[in-house]
């Protein structure tokens, strides 16, 4: 690999991890309490675990479309958020954030393991870099949003 092409992965690892001017996804999501979850202020149509579910469910389907010709993506636009506004369970917001950490990690390895350039087979035109950008850009967003819902909620630093 040339020297161009690591620094681009690190770039993109950057991206993907966040942070720098920014604050990271995990940042975002440390110390919620739990009965916050579920509430959507002042009209707003989601709550903080429907973003963060919103997230998983995306950065997942990125991912297995990315390793799996066989994978089948959820159905737009229903499937890819909760119904519920609060977890059902108390570990299902541990879970959520646990397989975002795994699915990014999986990504990563993804990044470092081949040609980022190259076409995706069972694709239209998308490569593993288009992949990492638009994870990148879709987690980005809505760290912004669950931001925005715990400044709402008088739950932000």
């Amino acid at each position: 690999m040339s020297e161009q092409h690591d620094i681009l992965i690190k770039e993109l690892i950057k991206l993907l991890e966040g942070g720098g001017a920014h604050a990271t996804l995990e940042d975002a999501l440390e110390g919620i309490p739990a009965d916050k979850l579920g509430i959507k202020p002042h009209g707003l149509p989601y709550s903080i675990w429907q973003l963060a579910e919103h997230i998983r469910i995306a950065q997942w389907d990125m991912l297995e479309f990315s390793k799996d010709a066989n994978h089948q993506s959820p159905k737009w636009p229903d499937d890819y958020w909760p119904k519920e506004a609060a977890p059902e369970n108390p570990g299902d917001w541990d879970k959520t954030i646990e397989a975002i950490k795994a699915d990014r990690k999986a990504f990563i390895e993804l990044l470092r393991s081949g040609d980022i350039y190259a076409a995706i087979p069972h694709g239209d035109g998308q490569s593993i870099l288009r992949e990492a950008l638009q994870v990148a850009d879709h987690n980005s967003y809505h760290t912004s949003e669950i931001i925005l819902l715990r400044r709402l909620l008088g739950i932000w630093k």
